[in-house]
Parts: structure tokens; C-alpha cells; sequence
């Protein structure tokens, strides 16, 4: 077996509760990497199509990537993949933390779950030994005193990776959690976990990870954060909160549910109360970082105010990240940290995707203040702009599915459609996915992002990113990422978006954490990979190998009869109409042009999206032509 994989996949049978190990085929690691590459290979066999996303034929998968537990930089991730009962296609989720190394020190490169349990269970891996143990005495539990309880049972050396009462109840926002904070939480996966009831996963082990030239790693390692460069240091210092004001102030976050501008409705007096200069200076504040992390981007404080106790783990919170200190603070124009922190520890208990709620409380005040709901729709909840108490009041209540949290619990479009549509303008979402914190009227490239790639309104596929000293742009090429020049020319962005979503993809399915990327020479991805497999990786074969997982990913959801090209795209993200002061102020992104000139690059038909035949032979998914005509006669 190739070096960097444990080489076997664990496939539970839940309605049966079989057990069977399967060997993992190195060709298919050459080809896929691991992660959501090789999911996205296996599921396509493996889900029926039109397979009922919270039913018995949907297949979860949480797998790792051959740099995951390596002294590689930074290598702590693992993805949760299935059809996501959001949208309807491909489904996947990365997380950092500490579940995804030991999961492989247990033994194994990931675990399929099929089926679904008669009555609620985990699976517990101890030394590569696998077992489904009685989870009914931990259904409704919270993340929190879940993960207290299973390694009082277990040993304090288990990491944990479950779903907390939001997957229970089948929360199309809900995260799959693991160190009772990190969270998986896209897609709405932890619901098919819940579907399946499947309470928890509980790895322990200390097999070691082959690699094919640890010295050369190990000196590898320190040359790359000997030259830590980009988004190192904000990130080591402030975490994701360190870029919170500036992003309110530049146009890059939300505000007012994606119709304010952060200089006039949400100005620096209030942007910098929410931002992670104000939290790390909270007495009592300490960083911590994920399994074998350099940067340590994560922080536990204790709440600087009275008015929003924190009632677990004795009173000590965890810092809110970017995503959600936008989607409950510029989002919704509410400047009160304490509420932020607050909301955090509810999300992360429940096991509910931050990014998720916040627009859906984004929805419910922009429908509330123009008169769509009414005081009864909201259990009389004032749900005005910036009423932090109203907002914390309706967290709970998505969280606990009482009252009208039941209504908004599956997120913006359910919520919607059982309201009769109501407030469309209002409701932002991209086939029925939640919007993240980044506004392609910054960045250009993000209108493509959110709607070509597999997962749509997905912020950590590429797009997005300023490309890493190394990343070779074509000359004749405008760079897409919004701090560069020029990001306003609509065209001869193909290549260079290729080459940004491409080398992501290889990032996500090796195991490694996007802020590496942004942090380190781009050799660094393909130079690791050869120092641990043994195989010869280049960042031509990386582009090659990420356009595969890419395609394979895409091809799901063809076969499912989605069209990303028939995805609604909200006016407001585009800037239609433009708005008319501040720092976009003007700006229209033109998505049609940057759409049309990547699907001609790929090779993919510009009205069905489906690959060509030559596009497929030269990534070696010659099997998938037979499948792409017959969906092309249909789309």
C-alpha cells in the first residue's frame, strides 16, 4: 500500500449492524488523494441515483487524506461526505480539530455508514478493533456534555466526532462536531447522521502513518515555516477574527442581511467591538490550535459580560470565527460580543452550522421589519436589526425546534416555501445553501464559486483565495482575487480560477487546512505529498488530480439532473441594482461572462455544464461518458 494511508476503509452497516473492512486500491489514491476525492469515486458507485438523502440507501463517509496525521503543514483534516439532504447532490464538509489524525492512528482512512440503526448507536474504533455500542442513553444529549461523557467512558486519549440534538432532528443546518467546538458543517450532513441514528464516532489508537521519506518531510517542514509568509501572522495573532472589521469595512462581509454597506450602516465604532483585536484582549484569553498546528488560531476565554452567561464547560467559551462574528454581527448589524459568544456556545452544543443560522435570522428581521411575519410568527420576539437578545432567544429556539424555531430549523429555503414564498428578495441562500461571509461583489471570482462548484455557496473552494508565493498565473490572464488589480475585468479569468478551485481540491483531499495555503509557498502542497506517498507530485499534477475530484464531484450531481447553471443566484450578491455609496459602490458582477469563458476552458457544455468526452478521457473518467451522454439527452 502506498505510504500515507493506513490502507483500509471500515463500511458499517447500520440496519444490519455488519462490520467489514475493505482494502483501499492504491490506484484509486493515485488518482482521488483521499478525502472528498476518493468519496466523491465511491459514493458515485455506491448511492442509488435519486437515492432519499435521510434514507437508507444515502452512504456517510467521514475520510481522511494521506497528509492527515503527518508532520505535514498544516495536515489535522478530515471530511464528511453523502447526497446532501439540502440540496439534493454532493455533499461534503471539512473540519480540522483532532478526530481527523486519530482516525487514522485507530487504523483506518475512513469509514462508510450505510443503512440506518434500529435504535440509536455509536461506533467505537479502539487499536483498529470496531464495534457499535448503545447510543440511547445519549440521544438529545449536547455536544458538550456528550464528548465529557464518552471519554469518562472510554479514556481521555478518544477523540469524538457527533451530532448533538439539531442532527437529531433531522436540522437541515446542523454540524457534525468534534472537540466540542470544531465543526463539519456544510451540506447539512450531521442530519443524515442523525437519519441514520448515529450519535457519535469514538476513534483511539497509535498506529503511526507511513511515509515514504519522513527526514526530507521533517526538513521540508521547517524550510516552510521557516518562510511563513500571506495570512500567517494575522491568523497566528487574531485567528479568523482578525480580519472581521476589515471585512465589514471593505464590502467582503455581509450586512444587513446583504443589503447594507458596512462604512454607513455598520462603521468602524462598531465593527471593531465585534473583531479579534477587541476578543484577544478579553482577560483570561488563550489560543489553542488543532492537531500539530503551527499557527493556533483558536482561543478559550470566559464571557466579558454578565448579561449572556455561559453555562458549560465551567464558564470558558470558545472564540467565535469570522464566519460567525459576520453572520450574527454585520450580518445583523449587532455590535454586542458577549451575545456573539453566547450564540457560539448554543450552535456548537446543538451542532448547528453558524454561517446557517445567521442568514436565516438575517431573513426572519428583514421579513419581520417589512411586515412578512408578524409578532405571532416569531413567539413575539422584537426581531429588529441589532436586538441581541432577540437574537440569542431565536437561536435557542432553532436549536431546540420549539415554537418558531421549528419553522426556521431547516434553514432560509424551507422556511420559506412553508411561508408561501414570502420576502424572496430577502432570502439568500444558493440552492438552498446558506451564503458565508464573503460577497462576490469583492470578489469576483466567488460569483463562479458559488455557483459551478458541486457544493454551491461554498467560500473554501478556491475562488476566493489570493494565490500563495509560487502559484504561477498566465501572463495574458487578470488575477480574480479581490486584492489584486483589475478584479472588475470580466474576462480572461478561466485559467487562473482553474488553477485556484484545481489546487484547492488537492488541498482538501490530501488532509491539509486552507490556511496553510494561505500562509506558505505553493509547492508546498505537491513537495509534501511526494515526501509522504513516494509518488512525484508537481503543481502540473496537481491542477490535473484537483480538475478529477473536481469533475467527479460535478458529475454527481449531473446525474442527480442538477444544472448549476439553472442554480438562482441572489441579485443582491451581483449587484443588482448596484449600490450606490461605498466600496462597491457601482459594481455589477458580470458572472454570466466569467461562467461561460471557465466552462470553455474545462471543456464542459455551456448550457447542460456536462463534460466533454475528450475533458473526461484526458482526466481518465473514461467510464463516466456513457453516463454523461445519457444525462446530457436529459438536462
Amino acid at each position: 500500500m502506498a505510504r500515507g494511508y493506513m490502507g483500509k476503509i471500515l463500511n458499517v452497516n447500520l440496519t444490519t449492524g455488519e462490520i467489514e473492512e475493505e482494502t483501499l486500491d492504491e490506484e484509486l489514491c493515485r488518482e482521488y488523494i483521499g478525502g472528498y476525492g476518493i468519496g466523491a469515486r465511491l459514493l458515485y458507485e455506491r448511492i442509488p441515483v435519486g437515492a432519499d438523502p435521510l434514507g437508507p440507501d444515502n452512504i456517510l463517509g467521514l475520510l481522511t487524506g494521506p497528509l492527515t496525521g503527518t508532520p505535514a503543514v498544516i495536515a489535522s483534516r478530515f471530511v464528511a461526505v453523502a447526497k446532501s439532504p439540502k440540496t439534493g447532490g454532493w455533499g461534503d464538509a471539512n473540519c480540522g480539530g483532532f478526530f481527523g489524525p486519530h482516525l487514522k492512528f485507530a487504523g483506518f482512512d475512513g469509514i462508510l455508514f450505510s443503512g440506518v440503526a434500529h435504535t440509536p448507536v455509536y461506533l467505537l474504533i479502539d487499536e483498529g478493533e470496531a464495534e457499535l455500542c448503545d447510543a440511547s442513553d445519549l440521544w438529545g444529549m449536547g455536544v458538550t456534555p456528550l464528548e465529557d461523557e464518552l471519554k469518562e467512558r472510554h479514556g481521555e486519549d478518544v477523540e469524538i466526532a457527533s451530532i448533538g440534538p439539531a442532527g437529531e432532528s433531522l436540522s437541515l443546518m446542523a454540524a457534525i462536531m468534534n472537540d466540542k467546538e470544531r465543526a463539519a458543517a456544510r451540506s447539512g450532513l450531521a442530519a443524515v447522521m442523525g437519519s441514520k441514528r448515529l450519535k457519535a464516532v469514538v476513534v483511539k489508537g497509535k498506529m503511526k502513518v507511513s511515509m515514504a521519506d519522513r527526514e526530507g518531510l521533517m526538513e521540508m517542514k521547517r524550510d516552510i515555516l521557516h518562510n511563513a509568509g500571506g495570512s500567517y501572522e494575522n491568523l497566528h495573532e487574531k485567528g479568523t477574527a482578525g480580519i472581521t472589521a476589515e471585512s465589514a469595512l471593505s464590502g467582503d462581509s455581509p450586512v444587513k442581511n446583504w443589503d447594507g454597506v458596512g462604512v454607513v450602516d455598520f462603521p468602524p465604532e462598531k465593527a471593531h467591538k465585534i473583531d479579534g483585536a477587541t476578543i484577544v484582549e478579553i482577560k483570561g484569553y488563550k489560543p489553542y490550535g488543532c492537531w500539530g498546528c503551527p499557527i493556533r488560531c483558536g482561543g478559550k476565554m470566559p464571557q466579558p459580560g454578565e448579561e449572556f452567561p455561559l453555562e458549560l464547560n465551567d464558564g470558558i467559551g470558545h472564540k467565535p470565527e469570522y464566519e460567525t462574528l459576520c453572520m450574527f454581527g454585520t450580518n445583523l448589524l449587532n455590535d454586542d460580543l458577549p451575545s456573539i459568544i453566547k450564540i457560539n456556545e448554543i450552535c456548537n452544543n446543538a451542532g448547528l452550522d453558524t454561517i446557517s443560522v445567521g442568514a436565516t435570522i438575517g431573513y426572519i428581521i428583514e421579513c419581520y421589519e417589512n411586515g412578512l411575519l408578524s409578532a405571532e410568527d416569531v413567539d413575539g420576539l422584537e426581531m429588529t436589526w441589532g436586538n441581541a437578545e432577540a437574537i440569542v432567544a431565536m437561536t435557542e429556539k432553532i436549536a431546540e425546534r420549539e415554537g418558531a424555531g421549528d419553522l426556521f430549523a431547516d434553514g432560509i429555503r424551507p422556511a420559506w416555501r412553508k411561508l408561501g414564498r414570502v420576502g424572496t428578495a430577502y432570502a439568500i441562500h444558493v440552492d438552498g445553501e446558506e451564503v458565508p461571509a464573503h460577497d462576490p461583489k469583492f470578489t469576483p471570482g466567488l460569483a463562479t464559486t458559488y455557483t459551478l462548484t458541486a457544493t454551491p455557496a461554498r467560500h473554501t473552494q478556491g475562488g476566493e483565495l489570493n494565490p500563495p508565493p509560487g502559484l504561477e498565473l498566465p501572463d495574458d490572464a487578470e488575477p480574480v482575487y479581490a486584492g489584486l488589480e483589475d478584479k472588475y475585468v470580466y474576462t480572461g479569468k478561466a485559467e487562473t480560477h482553474w488553477k485556484l478551485v484545481t489546487a484547492v481540491e488537492v488541498v482538501n483531499a490530501a488532509g491539509l487546512c486552507l490556511f496553510g495555503w494561505l500562509s506558505y509557498p505553493a509547492e508546498a502542497v505537491p513537495d509534501q505529498l511526494s515526501a509522504v506517498t513516494g509518488w512525484d507530485f508537481d503543481m502540473d499534477k496537481v491542477y490535473e488530480t484537483g480538475m478529477r475530484i473536481y469533475t467527479m464531484r460535478h458529475a454527481f450531481n449531473l446525474r442527480e439532473g442538477q444544472n448549476p447553471l439553472l442554480r438562482n443566484m441572489p441579485d443582491r450578491l451581483l449587484g443588482k441594482p448596484p449600490q450606490e455609496e461605498g466600496p462597491l459602490e457601482g459594481v455589477t458582477v458580470d458572472m454570466d461572462t466569467l461562467n461561460s469563458e471557465f466552462l470553455d476552458f474545462v471543456g464542459w457544455d455551456q448550457e447542460t455544464t456536462v463534460p466533454s468526452a475528450d475533458a473526461l478521457r484526458n482526466l481518465g473518467l473514461d467510464f463516466l461518458i456513457e453516463d454523461m451522454e445519457e444525462v446530457e439527452g436529459k438536462l
